[in-house]
């Protein structure tokens, strides 16, 4: 019998990691960590499609409308056409002219298309039983390709040039799919780095991560420079000379003014120097990357869509390119993502953290480790030890190594019992006095839960 689609559910969930400053960076004070949750739910009771925005608390009402609207454009539609349309799908999703009007293949409409992508994708994982990595990995190329919208990248890539670069890869697939189920994705922390914290907490949550075996840690910078040469000093003091660490400006800084900040600090030898300025600033970044060398430049976590990875690939202005599972229009999307770096010879190294997004994204890496750019030395992925108790199959992470999931779906699909807790204002947490006095003294006030 076939599953069609029914009803869209959507949840705004929020959680208070304002109160101990999780997520803390110099563009970013108080994030209050949140998702703008999207449900298919399906004929088959037993059968649903999760997917979520992530954002940092207050405009995740705008996002979770965002959402019903674009999500009223697949009701009705059946599970097996929509996975064999699925790039006609894609193209439909941001071809309505009134609400591209808004961002062309950007802002609050371009990731709600992404969460219905993403549920659709969660959909077809689930009814075939595997995770979704593993669903990407067995497609044939020519699905592959299909799914992905080369309109206005096709200067940088072509349907044909990626076509061959997933056909390349097919006779390593198996020996692939073997090493990641052996040995798993090296990972990257950022847990110790958040601006916010004391010396003392950062210093014990790094040893913390070196402990756990992470080979790479990341630091937030950007606020003093005086701040960030005592801090990076006090690190290197712990870690020694050769332990790789790297720093996050989370975009705060002018063209000129990262480049003399990033010039100051290159006595302590950083991987990379991540969001150096405005993500929409290609050239900018391109003349940081020229001179600041040999400090790498990485950036994508704001990176609105396919067509700014094109430009920042082509002006070499990035070394690591960092997707993220929900800044852009989904799966699909990423795909295009994933093949322009193979094709301009650049690691991707995603974006995570936040809420749930290294429960997504660690699919997209496995997906680009097996079947895209084989694995290598030079992708990590990062993760963040914040919130993944709220996921039906919390990330595995162990040995500084990111383990393949094996429950069917995308990872997206949050427990029942965090949505009744923290849904936005009248979860149990938010009509408390404990919730309501956060939200009364951060930046999420809402008019429902005013005094």
């Amino acid at each position: 019998m076939s599953i069609s689609f029914t009803r869209m559910r959507t949840f705004d969930v929020r959680f208070p990691t304002s109160a101990m400053l999780d997520g803390s960076d110099a563009m970013n004070a108080d994030p209050d960590y949140s998702a703008a949750c999207l449900r298919i739910e399906t004929t088959d009771p037993a059968m649903s499609g999760d997917a979520f925005v992530f954002t940092i608390g207050r405009g995740n009402d705008v996002q979770v409308q965002a959402i019903e609207i674009m999500a009223e454009k697949i009701a009705g539609l059946e599970l097996e056409h929509a996975f064999e349309h699925i790039g006609d799908i894609a193209r439909e999703l941001s071809a309505d002219s009134q609400l591209r009007w808004l961002g062309a293949d950007k802002g609050v409409f371009h990731m709600a298309a992404g969460a219905v992508l993403n549920a659709l994708w969660d959909l077809f994982a689930k009814s075939r039983g595997v995770p979704l990595w593993r669903l990407l990995s067995e497609m044939s190329p020519e699905q592959l390709i299909a799914a992905v919208d080369f309109r206005y990248i096709s200067d940088a890539l072509s349907p044909q040039e990626a076509l061959e670069i997933l056909q390349n890869g097919v006779s390593d697939r198996k020996k692939n799919t073997e090493l990641l189920l052996e040995k798993g994705l090296p990972a990257y922390t950022t847990t110790p780095g958040w601006l916010g914290y004391t010396d003392e907490k950062m210093l014990r949550l790094t040893q913390e991560a070196i402990d756990s075996g992470f080979s790479l840690i990341k630091y937030k910078c950007g606020k003093s420079l005086a701040d960030d040469r005592r801090r990076l000093t006090k690190i290197r003091e712990l870690v020694g000379p050769d332990f790789p660490i790297a720093i996050d400006a989370n975009q705060v800084w002018d063209v000129d003014v990262a480049i003399d900040w990033v010039n100051a600090l290159q006595a302590f030898d950083l991987q990379w120097i991540e969001e150096p300025t405005h993500p929409d600033d290609v050239v900018g970044h391109a003349r940081i990357a020229r001179e600041v060398a040999p400090t790498r430049v990485a950036t994508g976590e704001h990176a609105s869509s396919r067509i700014i990875f094109k430009q920042l690939l082509q002006s070499q202005a990035i070394q690591v390119m960092q997707i993220d599972a929900t800044r852009v229009a989904g799966v699909n999307e990423n795909i295009a993502n994933i093949l322009l770096a193979a094709k301009f010879g650049v690691p991707v190294c995603p974006h995570a953290g936040g809420v749930g997004l290294c429960e997504v994204v660690q699919h997209l890496a496995m997906f680009d480790a097996v079947a895209v750019s084989g694995h290598h030395s030079r992708r990590v992925v990062e993760y963040v030890d914040h919130l993944h108790e709220h996921f039906i199959e919390p990330t595995n992470v162990i040995n500084g190594a990111y383990l393949p999931p094996k429950k069917p779906g995308s990872g997206a699909q949050m427990v029942e019992s965090s949505i009744i807790t923290f849904e936005f204002p009248h979860g149990t947490y938010w009509s408390s006095e404990k919730g309501r006095e956060h939200a009364r003294t951060s930046s999420m006030t809402h008019s429902s839960v005013r005094p």
